[in-house]
């Protein structure tokens, strides 16, 4: 209402908004941070307004408030809100208390804490709580260690000399000093109208007050008068020149008096005495004369436009009010023993129209509460380190969360982070999640021990398989080898000898071209093996079905029409792997999540369609050829190759059976693992079912290899 000039239009407040004095507060509680604290203001206008304006600053800072208490105007001493008001403290979880308010209902604080000690809160007030601090002699170690904020200004030079001679003889018409003599010295003045109450002696002066009675510090409402006596010395000064310069100092009479002219009586003031309190030059009060003969003067219009630099060095104003610069002293309230207590400065804080802010502290200097041995904390929840993130309790203030440790692939490396953040694709976190590690790129490596163990096993296969092909090469002429298909042997070897070559393109640093070749060349000369073993199936079928009544079956054996088998299926699986390699496919490609800390170079199958189709014609084609062998099995002993085809084939089926749930679960260089040890046992399955029995007779019986052992186990001598 104050704020309204129409209405209120010569009232002048001589003290600066409060409307910085929450962020200067807010400054210091992140400063230490303080996220938790209680708020302890007024009931009334100004408190309503203080408390909107720090808990919107609060929101955006991220402090918290823990307890609200409004404190009544105390309307008697010890009544029950003083007890309820103590009970809000202990209650409150925070160990910051800010403490704002009138004088009026700061008694409340004031008796409270006189009678009931909480040791453990660290206050934060506003500079009007000086004055309660000043009106009191008990021990308020409630208080101490705790910071009080005031509106900073500059020492006014004099000022303590000026108390330390002043007697109330020089002021007799003045009752205050009076009255201070007798509180304060148990004395009074000579001449004094209290009559003779103990006569101070000539030495009496305010520099020997008790220690715990502080009248040499200027509080700030007293620098405040002191700019207002200012402010109307230096408005009569500014008219009594003006009305010299004029001349017409005694001319100055009107009929009437209007709102924006004050007449002399109506200030009541004793202009000798203002004057020099004010510190204006003796000199001028000849003026002072010369003022008293006039009956009124313009007071009002010269007051509005005043702007003036006090002796302390700062500058008063009595415009409009200005958005400039907003400076407190921080002090540190310090108690001792019978009820001393001092205020400390032990920094500053600047604020300015742009929102440009800073604060300096003396940590060094700071009393703390005697609860707390170092920086006392006051924080709803612990602070989350790095490699954690906050997670908001429901129901809860933002400044109450729990610690939740950071997911896999994320890391946070500050305190008490909102959210933790990805790594790259090229970088992974460390084990504590406080920051990225770049990833080492990797690959089915012949160095690795599985890459070795599978490079090992692929060259062991192969030098046996070359020596099987040597074996029945050397023995190509006996019965067993041309029992046994000589033509489709060959085939049949120098295709399983390609496929356990071909596993070799799948170990090593993949590239372009190893891509194109591994699945093609595996899918083709899987092909022409496993259409081999269907060819010699059929062979043996149709050599049984020879032996019977009828030329058809003899003559289908004799023109070589079951090797026919083999091209076709071969034809077939090419033109599979053509319409992929025109379409989609394989190239290089990186898996950056499925082993940690590592990128694995691997081969993209490119369109998984095609290259399940290609898999699908080559299970079908060994499926086939297991159905035809199982259904020969069991025809005479002389063509017992049925029984080993129908063996190798299960193992070949069952380690593809085997092979797709296996490769569909593991990722990376696993999976590549896989598909070579598959190619490994298939192909070894196949050496081992169907060659091995044959070098057994050849190496280690051959007796057994006649036409007659065929059919007596046994060959003769002779042979």
């Amino acid at each position: 209402m104050l704020n309204e000039k129409k209405q209120f239009p010569s009232l002048y407040q001589m003290a600066s908004s409060d409307s910085s004095l929450g962020i200067a507060m807010l400054s210091l509680l992140l400063h230490f941070g303080w996220t938790w604290v209680a708020l302890f203001v007024s009931d009334d206008m100004k408190g309503e307004q203080f408390l909107q304006d720090i808990q919107a600053e609060m929101l955006k800072r991220g402090v918290c408030v823990a307890l609200t208490v409004k404190l009544p105007v105390t309307k008697r001493l010890y009544q029950e809100s003083d007890l309820t008001f103590m009970s809000r403290i202990q209650a409150s979880t925070a160990n910051v208390h800010i403490l704002y308010g009138d004088v009026r209902a700061l008694i409340t604080v004031d008796i409270s804490v006189e009678f009931f000690l909480t040791m453990g809160k660290v206050w934060v007030m506003a500079s009007k709580w000086d004055i309660v601090v000043y009106e009191t002699d008990h021990m308020l170690h409630s208080l101490h260690g705790g910071f009080s904020f005031s509106p900073h200004r500059e020492e006014i030079p004099g000022l303590n000399n000026f108390l330390k001679t002043v007697e109330p003889s020089l002021f007799p018409e003045d009752f205050y000093f009076n009255k201070l003599w007798l509180l304060h010295l148990d004395c009074s003045p000579a001449g004094s109208f209290y009559g003779r109450i103990g006569n101070c002696s000539p030495n009496a002066s305010l520099e020997f007050l008790p220690p715990y009675i502080d009248l040499m510090t200027l509080s700030d409402s007293s620098y405040l008068v002191y700019n207002a006596v200012y402010a109307v010395a230096h408005v009569l000064h500014a008219i009594l020149m003006e009305k010299m310069e004029l001349g017409s100092l005694g001319e100055a009479a009107q009929p009437m008096i209007l709102p924006w002219q004050v007449t002399l009586p109506q200030i009541n003031l004793d202009i000798d005495h203002l004057m020099y309190s004010a510190g204006v030059p003796l000199e001028y009060n000849t003026m002072t004369h010369l003022l008293h003969q006039s009956q009124q003067y313009q007071l009002h219009p010269v007051l509005r436009k005043l702007k003036f630099r006090n002796s302390a060095g700062d500058d008063v104003s009595m415009c409009e009010p200005r958005r400039g610069m907003a400076r407190y002293d921080i002090q540190n309230v310090v108690n001792f023993p019978a009820g001393l207590s001092l205020l400390e400065k032990i920094g500053e804080f600047t604020y300015t129209s742009s929102h440009e802010q800073g604060l300096l502290i003396h940590e060094d200097l700071i009393e703390w509460p005697t609860a707390f041995k170092e920086t006392p904390q006051s924080v709803c929840s612990q602070s989350c380190g790095p490699g954690f993130r906050i997670l908001p309790q429901e129901g809860r203030p933002i400044c109450c969360y729990t610690c939740v440790f950071c997911p896999e692939r994320e890391m946070s490396n500050q305190t008490d982070a909102e959210q933790c953040f990805r790594c790259s694709e090229q970088e992974y976190p460390n084990l504590n999640r406080t920051h990225c590690l770049p990833k080492l790129v990797t690959f089915l490596d012949f160095e690795d021990s599985l890459g070795t163990a599978l490079a090992c096993m692929a060259l062991t296969l192969t030098l046996l398989t070359v020596m099987v092909l040597g074996l029945f090469v050397k023995h190509r002429d006996t019965p067993i080898v041309k029992a046994n298909n000589r033509n489709l042997s060959y085939i049949l070897l120098i295709s399983l000898l390609l496929c356990f070559l071909c596993s070799f393109l799948f170990i090593g640093r993949p590239n372009t071209a190893t891509c194109l070749l591994r699945q093609i060349t595996f899918a083709l000369v899987f092909t022409v093996a496993v259409s081999a073993v269907l060819a010699k199936t059929i062979t043996v079928v149709l050599a049984f079905k020879a032996m019977k009544p009828g030329r058809t079956m003899r003559r289908l054996l004799v023109s070589g029409a079951p090797n026919a088998v083999i091209p076709i299926c071969f034809l077939i699986q090419l033109t599979l792997c053509a319409i992929w390699l025109a379409t989609s496919p394989p190239f290089v490609d990186t898996d950056a999540h499925s082993e940690h800390g590592h990128i694995i170079l691997l081969c993209n199958e490119g369109s998984i369609t095609a290259f399940y189709c290609v898999l699908g014609f080559l299970g079908s084609l060994a499926l086939g050829t297991f159905t035809v062998a199982f259904l020969a099995r069991k025809l005479p002993d002389t063509f017992n190759e049925a029984k080993f085809l129908t063996f190798s084939m299960l193992v070949f089926c069952s380690v593809w059976v085997t092979f797709l749930p296996v490769y569909q679960s593991t990722k990376g260089k696993v999976m590549v693992a896989v598909e070579v040890f598959s190619i490994l046992a298939s192909g070894a399955g196949l050496l081992g079912c169907i060659f091995v029995p044959k070098c057994y007779i050849i190496l280690l019986r051959p007796e057994r290899n006649c036409l007659e052992g065929f059919k007596k186990r046994t060959c003769s001598r002779g042979f």
